[in-house]
Order: C-alpha cells, then sequence, then structure tokens
C-alpha cells in the first residue's frame, strides 16, 4: 500500500470540517446535532481516505 500526500483540496475540506467541530466543541454551533468528536473524527477519515486514495 503506498501512501500519498492528500490534495489541497481534500485538506482544505477536512480542516473546514475540523474547525466545525471545535467550534462546536466550544458552543459556538449549538444547533449542530453531532458530537463535535464525531465531527473531528470525520475530518480525519476524509484526511485519510485521500492519503489513502491516489489522486483524490
Amino acid at each position: 500500500m503506498n501512501l500519498s500526500a492528500p490534495t489541497q483540496l481534500i485538506f482544505i475540506i477536512s480542516l473546514v470540517i475540523a474547525i466545525i467541530g471545535l467550534l462546536a466543541a466550544l458552543g459556538v454551533f449549538a444547533f449542530i446535532p453531532l458530537a463535535s468528536v464525531w465531527i473531528v473524527l470525520i475530518a480525519y477519515i476524509v484526511l485519510a481516505g485521500g492519503c489513502l486514495v491516489r489522486g483524490a
């Protein structure tokens, strides 16, 4: 299995999701029904998927 660096788009998408999770943990986004841990986990999965899939 070869790992590759994620594209800039995948990195920015995962960064935005992680920031939303952080803001949800701080209570800024109280209307989001998911726990902030799950939101940050989704960001990590997106980033890991970008590293595993070449050209994504």
